[in-house]
């Protein structure tokens, strides 16, 4: 489908080499997303999508990017990593009939952290069909594509994990390898991306780079020394942190470290992202970022002129997370916002102040000087021992996962349209071999591991200073109730290789296939 002419994208924002074109930039939103609700107490809230979505208009983007519907994600996509017993328990589970299947509850994960609600399996279905449908857009011309309600890094292959059930980034990926060599995944969330990782720790033509608060904290994994495993190793980078990493420190590390990988990894695509639970006053967090700290990694990103799929994640005092990835939206579209926010339909939100930004607080950050040099210099050395930008051979191309989605510009918005670029009704099936990994030993020790929880009075002191209660009900409450701490699963130490291959998009060679499949880590 055809960008319309609201959605050519923005200007250009300076960058590491020249770059004078406008990017097309598509964003895809449903107007339904808002209205799941995880329940009562908990934390995670996909209203601040629909908030997000309203600043958007109100700020003139919307009218600068393609807006389109995703559609949904379908059993079959959803099974390209997922395991289908454990897609069918989502397809079919209630709230009223989930008493009747409490052995399939507890083997799939699902229960306090990852509650069953009304709609959950058309949720999951929306934000990865959204996620793929980004990644179609890029293998198809555009530069940057945006699904805040995707990002949710912690499923794995076989059962939900700290609010997760499916993981639209690793079916994203799968969707990119299709044109590309290489992809690279960023993940600014203050979580490890844990599920993620996990996926694709065997191959080279994944790299994952996780910036994440380390140490009695939720999930417990991505330790410095947590570098990969057979043809992955070096391919997976972790930056542990500590409480109240600021702005200057977090940069010290993140635009270093990613400049070193884009020099030596050189991936065809990249995804970003970006869960602001990493802001300061986040109500899960204990990160000091401001927006415009966190949003200099979109901005750096952006600048390397790769596509780029930026997704959401974590993000917990609701608020925030609308400024911080309305001001990204901004930074994809090369606009600067301005401060003082414009009249939007959630303006109460955002008192007493009303502005797009806020201040970070005075909290002791903990990361010493010693402490960043030598994280910075550890991972630098592992990246020296990569082979530059690994390579692999051409076959046949597997056809494009078919999601056609809705350009809520065109005139008819009920049709649906396919991508005239997608083969419809095919798939490729996947295939694998078990393995042990050569750190598992030390993986297993942190199964115990729980997040911090959040205090369970009724009160609760925000980033900008306003209290929230935890007395409202229903899917739109304006304060955010205290709600469940992230519970770590099991680490396992066995994972399984995927015949899952992806493909190059260059002239000489439009249909063919990369033969070098990635490989996934999972459950068996």
């Amino acid at each position: 489908m055809e960008p319309s002419s609201a959605g050519a994208g923005g200007n250009s924002l300076p960058s590491v080499g020249p770059d004078g074109q406008k990017r097309r930039v598509c964003y895809f939103y449903d107007p339904e997303v808002g209205n799941y609700y995880y329940g009562q107490g908990h934390p995670m809230k996909p209203h601040r999508i629909r908030m997000t979505h309203s600043l958007l208009g109100q700020y003139g983007l919307l009218d600068q990017m393609q807006v389109l519907k995703p559609h949904p994600a379908r059993d079959r996509d959803l099974c390209r990593f997922h395991a289908d017993d454990y897609i069918s328990f989502l397809r079919s589970v209630t709230p009223e009939t989930q008493q009747d299947q409490i052995r399939a509850l507890k083997r799939f994960n699902v229960g306090e952290d990852c509650p069953v609600f009304d709609g959950l399996y058309s949720f999951c279905q929306t934000y990865a069909g959204a996620s793929v449908g980004g990644a179609v857009k890029l293998n198809h011309g555009h530069d940057i594509a945006i699904n805040w309600s995707g990002g949710l890094h912690h499923a794995k292959k076989c059962e939900a994990s700290g609010f997760c059930y499916v993981n639209d980034i690793v079916l994203a990926i799968l969707e990119l390898l299709k044109h590309h060599q290489r992809v690279l995944y960023v993940d600014i969330d203050i979580h490890h991306g844990d599920g993620v990782e996990e996926a694709f720790y065997t191959t080279d033509r994944v790299m994952t780079v996780s910036f994440h608060k380390f140490g009695d904290y939720f999930p417990g994994t991505g330790d410095v020394r947590d570098i990969g495993h057979s043809k992955g190793k070096y391919y997976s980078l972790n930056v542990p942190l500590d409480d109240g990493i600021d702005d200057e420190s977090y940069q010290s590390l993140f635009k270093p470290i990613m400049a070193k990988v884009m020099e030596v990894y050189r991936p065809g695509a990249v995804v970003l992202q970006c869960g602001a639970d990493s802001l300061s006053g986040d109500r899960l967090g204990c990160f000091n970022l401001s927006i415009r700290g966190h949003a200099e990694c979109v901005k750096y990103m952006r600048s390397f002129n790769v596509p780029l799929l930026l997704l959401g994640g974590g993000g917990y005092t609701i608020r925030n997370v609308a400024r911080c990835w309305c001001y990204e939206t901004g930074v994809a579209l090369g606009q600067e916002l301005e401060d003082k926010m414009p009249i939007n339909e959630y303006y109460e939100y955002f008192g007493p102040d009303y502005t797009l930004h806020v201040a970070p607080s005075n909290m002791e950050n903990k990361n010493s000087h010693h402490q960043l040099d030598d994280i910075r210099s550890k991972l630098l050395d592992n990246l020296s021992k990569l082979r530059h930008a690994p390579s692999v051979q051409f076959q046949e191309r597997p056809p494009d996962t078919d999601l056609p989605e809705l350009d809520e510009d065109e005139e008819h918005p009920d049709e649906r349209h396919a991508d005239p670029d997608s083969d419809i009704d095919m798939d490729y099936p996947l295939s694998g071999y078990a393995f042990d990994m050569e750190d598992s030993a030390r993986r297993s020790s942190i199964q115990g591991t729980r997040v911090k929880r959040e205090s369970a009075g009724t009160e609760t002191k925000d980033q900008d200073g306003s209290r929230s209660t935890a007395e409202h009900r229903g899917p739109e409450p304006m304060d955010e109730d205290v709600g469940p701490s992230k519970q770590a699963p099991p680490v396992h130490a066995n994972a399984m290789a995927v015949d899952e291959p992806g493909n190059v998009k260059t002239e000489q060679a439009s249909s063919t296939k990369l033969a070098d499949p990635p490989a996934i880590y999972q459950k068996p």
